[in-house]
């Protein structure tokens, strides 16, 4: 079958959905791959690139929709490039059947099998692959800071100069999906002071994790509404909510506004009011600027200046990095024509019963399939009821357990007492000596060891390096020279032997401890 990838016609539209490097890997698997000339242009891939690849380059639109199997695209198709479709085949791309009923109509009237990446089933994990909404966000998050640098008048990272100090920009990221994510690394890595909030609470330790400050609204209620989105809140939590953020509009310089709702108009999240709280100079990124946009004052495709405040309302800011953009969304469709085309032979099976393909299936045949059924995902499992918990012993796991019982102490000290009389009776004057020494030095040694603060990060470690040092004390003596006058001699080869080797292995085992603890512990450090 003949992949074809026409030069997209809407207005800015950069990006290209095929690139050369991806050309390659779909030859191996059995396709033939055409391209109009200039497709990769915007996006620096020019024509040699994917006849080296081993594409055969199409003149006009019309040529390379007729012969075309399958076409892969990036924006929606026009009614122009509809009427170019040939009776039957099957288009790849952005699609959204929610927002295009009329084209939906159109495709189907030509017979076509159309998948839309943007119906990605996003909750199924091998989906990830194929995610280009995921892909598309993650270069529109890194470009919306870059435009808010572009139109903020000074640093983002605090200085300190000769001229004077220079205090970080504050920059505020309403919504924290992946879009927002990589907003806030982008920010956090340009070193401003980055506050961001989220409808979903789970998302707080990403936010944190990246640098950035969890803002959390008044008010207890779940956001999550499958899928990776966020659903529409209650009366009273955005009321909440935007007491919040006309807080943050006077605090901050910056602004980017991320919230999506599949389906449905972009919610307001910024009002009129709050642009003009904010300072003179600041700047306002609206991501949502195409599905009507978080500001009040937005004009999608435009950057005006109102109130003193730059709003930033592009449309087009995965485009705007058009070669990062097209060759991860190139790889995302290669990823779906793997799944397409398991046997490799270049002929795509469309199995209705695998979700991730029913999901992303939108026509199939000439008849609307969407939306899809349902997915049917594992039922969570239910946590197990917990019992009370026992209180739990001080410090760190060592320490008495419950006390015994009066009949079991009294035989212990029995037993012990016993034992000590038959020791005195009939053990030798000198033993008595040695054996006192030593259950002294068991008694101390048990008290210091069990005493040991954790100064590392188990306490295994530092009860382990407790006993080492003892043992390390024990051999030193035994390897000292006899005090002048004692009269005593040194100890014989074997027992010096045996005190070198413990030393030996005290200090491999107290060095590499620490060393191991070491290299953990900067596993963890940014």
């Amino acid at each position: 079958m003949l992949i074809g990838v026409p030069l997209e016609t809407a207005a800015g539209e950069k990006r290209v959905a095929t690139v050369p490097e991806v050309v390659e890997k779909l030859i191996k698997l059995g396709f033939s791959v055409a391209v109009q000339s200039g497709a990769g242009a915007a996006a620096n891939f020019d024509d040699e690139a994917y006849r080296a690849a081993g594409a055969e380059v199409v003149a006009t639109a019309a040529e390379l929709w007729g012969k075309s199997d399958i076409v892969f695209k990036v924006r929606a198709p026009s009614t122009e490039e509809v009427g170019l479709m040939r009776q039957g085949g099957m288009l790849i791309g952005f699609v959204w059947p929610a927002q295009n009923p009329e084209l939906m109509q159109q495709l189907a009237a030509k017979g076509a099998t159309v998948l839309a990446i943007d119906a990605l089933p996003r909750q199924l994990s091998r989906a990830q692959k194929m995610d280009a909404l995921t892909s598309m966000a993650g270069v529109s998050g890194y470009r919306a800071v870059i435009e808010a640098a572009n139109a903020f008048g000074r640093f983002f990272n605090g200085q300190i100069t000769a001229a004077g100090k220079i205090p970080p920009a504050k920059v505020f990221i309403a919504g924290a999906g992946v879009a927002g994510l990589a907003a806030i690394g982008t920010a956090a890595g340009l070193g401003a002071i980055v506050r961001a909030n989220d409808t979903r609470a789970e998302v707080a330790d990403q936010v944190v994790s990246l640098g950035g400050e969890f803002v959390k609204v008044d008010y207890e209620e779940e956001g999550s509404g499958g899928g990776g989105y966020a659903k529409v809140m209650s009366e009273g939590f955005q009321a909440a909510q935007r007491a919040m953020y006309a807080q943050q509009a006077k605090e901050c310089d910056v602004i980017i506004t991320t919230a999506l709702i599949p389906g449905k108009p972009a919610p307001k999240l910024i009002t009129a009011e709050m642009v003009r709280s904010m300072k003179p100079g600041s700047v306002i990124v609206d991501m949502a600027a195409e599905q009507g946009g978080n500001c009040e004052l937005t004009e999608p495709g435009q950057a005006v200046v109102k109130h003193g405040v730059t709003i930033v309302g592009y449309t087009d800011l995965a485009s705007r990095l058009a070669k990062q953009s097209s060759t991860l969304y190139s790889n995302n469709l290669l990823r779906l024509t793997e799944e397409l085309c398991k046997t490799k032979d270049g002929v795509v099976n469309v199995n209705m019963d695998d979700d991730a393909i029913r999901g992303l299936t939108v026509i199939k045949d000439g008849t609307v399939t969407w939306p899809a059924p349902p997915l049917k995902l594992p039922a969570p499992v239910a946590k197990p009821k917990t019992a009370v918990a026992a209180p739990a012993a001080k410090g760190h796991g060592h320490g008495a357990g419950e006390p015994m019982s009066a009949k079991s102490l009294a035989i212990t000290f029995a037993v012990g007492a016993l034992a000590l009389l038959a020791v005195g009776a009939f053990a030798p004057a000198s033993f008595l000596s040695h054996f006192t020494v030593f259950v002294l030095a068991c008694f101390i040694g048990y008290m210091v060891i069990w005493n040991v603060t954790p100064s590392l990060h188990t306490p295994l470690m530092s009860v382990t390096n407790a006993i080492s040092s003892i043992i390390a004390i024990g051999a030193l003596i035994q390897i000292a020279p006899p005090l002048a006058g004692a009269g005593a001699d040194r100890p014989s080869g074997l027992i010096l032997g045996m005190a070198v080797l413990a030393l030996v292995l005290t200090a491999i085992n107290m060095f590499g401890g620490f060393a191991v603890t070491r290299r953990m512990l900067a596993m963890f450090r940014k």
